[in-house]
């Protein structure tokens, strides 16, 4: 007989359990598949390891080598995904539950590790803003930096996805660096457990980074302070219980929900039967009922549609869920797997029978269901459900109740107004969609529902062609929503990462501000040598090396031979009476002959580290620059990141923003941008 396996926490570099506590049953046949363990977590111990080993060995990183870290951690967990998707069918999981949540988890990995290397710089800390002068002579100016908080994370996570669920608040919470404790739901924590010991076997884990809490989180909350976060996904009603912890309430401990919502979706009125949309709306609302068997926070729970199309509507979705198969995943052609465990099916059952209350069954409930599989009648499954609710206007139902299942209601609205107001009785949500061929009816839906949802999706023919669909967050959009569905964000880009930074304002002296920051501030300290700064290696050069060039006088022939080479026949460059005219004047020179003028002045046209411009960014024209005028250009290191990149041809190189300064003869500025370049670094050819 097989000794039915004790799931371990990861706990101060060590798993721990041996001793079986509560049984988890598959939710495909009832059988028990795992123990969760007996053993009581130190938790004193584990935020001491997050604090002492976990920061240290995080910020001995930096942003590029965490970004680079979760990379290679999204590569590993693709090359041993197979461990992962055998393991996640005992959820009740199909293949294309399970890539949502395994392949879309790395994903979500490589969607960090990219943004990071992109917008983040080297070191631990990020410029926010740029500098303000507050005094007259620029003498003392200020800005607004980020820090990782000295503290640690807690993630509370919800049973339907355990591994996005944890990866989507790990990635960024890590790209920040701060170590953080993981707690999924307990119903499929032997997902979340298998894809810790694969990030923790790969070696490329940080000591301390990443612990895991199977089971209760006993006296946790109780020990945080003022540089800890904690985040919980689940439902709204723990949401709230968990936000007024005393602790976290006295201690100011930032909490960030994520509860489930009560979504919609809305037919718009211009779409009709014979309409590519209306099949669009159909297919998503099914897509939604039974992907993950309606176990998502941001499935459709409300499905808006037009008095007059409901009939119409629900003959389409009737036909269309009737044709979808239901039972064990390991069949081929199911298309819908079972609920989670067994409490989350009678749960659902629960919630469809207080729906009955205000709605009546148009499908589902049926004595005759019986999912595909050898001892499935044993397993979680619930078969998909579709209400109506006639009087949508109604208080409560729908509006209140949510059945975290495949289970929908449809509503019938009378105009846009009306359907406007409806979406807003789920008192805030994670994501609405809006499906209509009117770009003036999604100007007129949309702006009016996103003060009560996160995220608005529309969907038209044309988008439906790569729409990720309704339910789907993606990294580099937020994800959360006001009100019921938690007032939280998560994702986002790096905003999300951002949400582990602490932000303060710096103030000093730009000499001072420039080596807080790493990254030069207009009137502080300078360094001119002898050498060119384009002369030197990645390694060589330090931020505020700058170069002071030699003057140019502009010419009528200069604009004249500009505007031919260009194009650019502007009145401003060649017609003297309306230059005059202006406010200008006179006639000035082209803003991107400046530009290029000021490059003739400042580049070292010899072959040397400096590989290629790659851009240019904040660029403004200050004031003109007239016939007559002489412009001198001034070149500074600003910032410097080392993103661990190699050329084409295997050289070794880094990014170095370069601050640009283009003045005339008064002194005054007449052009100001940052450049941006690749260097080679020391030990290649040159």
């Amino acid at each position: 007989m097989n000794q039915i396996p004790t799931l371990q926490s990861f706990i101060a570099g060590q798993w721990i359990g041996s001793t079986a506590a509560n049984p988890l049953a598959s939710a495909v046949n009832g059988k028990l598949v795992y123990h969760t363990h007996a053993e009581t977590i130190d938790f004193e111990q584990s935020l001491d390891f997050a604090r002492r080993a976990g920061q240290q060995s995080l910020l001995a990183m930096d942003f590029q080598s965490r970004a680079a870290c979760l990379r290679a951690l999204g590569k590993y967990l693709i090359e041993h995904k197979e461990t992962l998707y055998t393991i996640s069918t005992h959820s009740g999981a199909t293949r294309a539950d399970s890539w949502i949540d395994i392949e879309g988890g790395a994903g979500t990995l490589f969607a960090y590790a990219s943004l990071g290397r992109r917008e983040l710089p080297s070191g631990n800390l990020i410029p926010e803003d740029d500098v303000i002068p507050l005094g007259p002579t620029g003498a003392f100016a200020g800005g607004h930096i980020l820090v990782p908080r000295r503290g640690v994370t807690v993630h509370i996570n919800a049973f339907n996805f355990p591994v996005w669920g944890m990866l989507e608040k790990f990635a960024p919470n890590f790209l920040a660096g701060m170590p953080c404790i993981v707690k999924p739901g307990s119903s499929t924590s032997y997902v979340t457990e298998a894809a810790v010991r694969l990030m923790q076997q790969s070696g490329l884990l940080p000591e301390g980074s990443l612990q895991l809490v199977i089971g209760r989180t006993g006296d946790l909350l109780d020990r945080l302070g003022g540089q800890d976060i904690v985040t919980f996904t689940g439902s709204a009603a723990t949401a709230a219980k968990l936000r007024v912890t005393p602790n976290l309430v006295a201690n100011s401990v930032m909490f960030n929900a994520e509860a489930d919502s009560l979504n919609c979706a809305i037919l718009a009125p211009d779409v009709t039967p014979d309409d590519a949309e209306f099949d669009l709306f159909v297919k998503e609302v099914v897509r939604e009922m039974t992907t993950k068997a309606g176990q998502k926070c941001t499935a459709i729970r409300r499905v808006l549609v037009p008095a007059d199309k409901v009939d119409a509507v629900t003959e389409k979705l009737i036909a269309r869920l009737a044709k979808t198969r239901v039972g064990d995943p390991a069949i081929e052609g199911v298309r819908m797997g079972a609920l989670a465990s067994h409490d989350q099916q009678r749960d659902v059952h629960h919630q469809v029978e207080a729906l009955m209350t205000s709605c009546e069954r148009v499908y589902g409930g049926t004595a005759d269901f019986s999912p595909l599989g050898e001892g499935a009648s044993n397993g979680a499954f619930f078969e998909p459900t579709l209400l109506l609710c006639r009087d949508p206007d109604a208080e409560g139902g729908a509006h209140d109740i949510e059945a975290f299942g495949p289970v929908s209601t449809l509503m019938p609205y009378r105009d846009i107004d009306h359907a406007i107001e409806l979406a807003a009785r789920g008192k805030g949500s994670l994501v609405s969609s809006v499906i209509t061929r009117s770009p003036e009816l999604a100007a007129r839906i949309v702006p009016a529902i996103a003060s009560w949802h996160g995220r608005v999706h529309i969907l038209d023919a044309e988008a439906a062609t790569e729409s990720t669909g309704h339910g789907s967050p993606l990294p580099m959009l937020k994800h959360g929503g006001p009100g019921r569905a938690g007032g939280g964000e998560e994702l986002g880009g790096i905003r999300a990462v951002k949400h582990y930074l602490q932000r303060a304002a710096v103030q000093g002296s730009p000499t001072m501000l420039t080596a807080v920051t790493g990254e030069y501030v207009r009137g502080g300290q300078t360094y001119e040598t002898e050498v060119h700064p384009f002369r030197r290696h990645f390694e060589e050069l330090r931020i505020g090396e700058s170069l002071l060039t030699h003057r140019r006088t502009v010419t009528e022939a200069d604009i004249v031979n500009f505007g031919c080479l260009s194009g650019d026949h502007f009145y401003m460059h060649f017609d003297e009476l309306a230059a005059r005219d202006s406010q200008f004047e006179q006639r000035i020179a082209h803003g991107y002959f400046v530009l290029s003028a000021a490059a003739g002045l400042f580049v070292s046209p010899g072959v040397g580290p400096v590989l290629a411009n790659y851009g240019l960014d904040n660029l403004r024209f200050v004031n003109p620059v007239g016939i007559g005028d002489t412009i001198q250009a001034r070149l500074t290191c600003k910032r410097k990141i080392d993103q661990g990149k190699e050329s084409p041809k295997g050289d070794p190189q880094g990014v170095v923003a370069w601050d640009v300064q283009v003045t005339n003869q008064q002194g005054e500025l007449v052009a100001s941008y940052d450049i941006l370049t690749l260097v080679k670094k020391q030990g290649v050819g040159s």
